[in-house]
């Protein structure tokens, strides 16, 4: 290296944590009805609901404060497997995240939701698609699942896009003025994974730059964003 190059700094990924409690969750009309589900628990309709949404859309957060209130634990539906059924169970509650991961052990699931049903206990499933979306090798299975009520939840409204976006500056630790919240609010889609991956890119900029986090900041942000992607097409 020559004594006139400057060395390249390097962002470095400090840790943070994203709070899933009852007083973090966003609230907003296109999850208004799944939050009174989660808090009206144990008033349910049904002993088993199922959260339909797609990616980011406070699925995962909601499991997260229901297990948290019954105690009850949480396990992807791709990691049930015969054996951990009855202790799963037991817990009077269970929840069970992404249905339409794979691989999928049906039969699993199926002894759970039969133990449910002889132990009285209550399910919480989340899943992109409802039921009626997805298909099962097990007839058996399919016609339970798409019996089960479904409470969907839609992406962020405007209200609430800006908060996520406050919110997942907040998570990092950042000191962002609303102009660049607007800003960015403006110009990415309209999806919270879209939102998070806004942020940690911003994120990442600015430590590697060792700049503030502003609006001219964020353009080229998104600018270089948007050139990477011309350029994988």
């Amino acid at each position: 290296m020559s004594g006139t190059e400057r060395p390249h700094q390097l962002a470095l990924a400090l840790p943070h944590t994203e709070s899933l409690t009852r007083d973090n969750f966003l609230e907003g009309p296109s999850n208004a009805t799944a939050l009174g589900l989660v808090d009206g628990w144990p008033d349910w309709p049904n002993r088993v609901m199922l959260l339909a949404g797609p990616e980011g859309c406070g699925k995962s957060h909601l499991a997260a404060i229901w297990a948290e209130r019954t105690g009850a634990p949480v396990v992807a539906a791709c990691a049930l497997a015969d054996d951990v059924v009855p202790d799963l169970v037991a817990a009077g509650a269970v929840a069970v995240e992404d249905l339409d991961g794979a691989p999928l052990d049906e039969r699993a699931l199926f002894h759970l939701l039969n133990l449910a049903r002889e132990e009285r206990a209550y399910v919480l499933i989340t899943s992109r698609q409802p039921p009626t979306g997805l298909s099962f090798s097990l007839p058996d299975l399919g016609s339970r699942l798409r019996a089960v009520p479904v409470v969907p939840l839609g992406p962020p409204d405007d209200q609430l896009f800006l908060a996520l976006l406050v919110k997942f500056c907040a998570d990092r630790q950042m000191s962002v003025d609303i102009a660049v919240i607007n800003y960015l609010a403006t110009r990415i889609e309209r999806s919270v994974v879209a939102a998070r991956e806004a942020v940690a890119r911003l994120d990442s900029e600015a430590l590697r730059l060792r700049r503030p986090v502003t609006r001219a900041l964020a353009a080229e942000v998104l600018r270089a964003a948007e050139t990477r992607r011309s350029h994988s097409i």
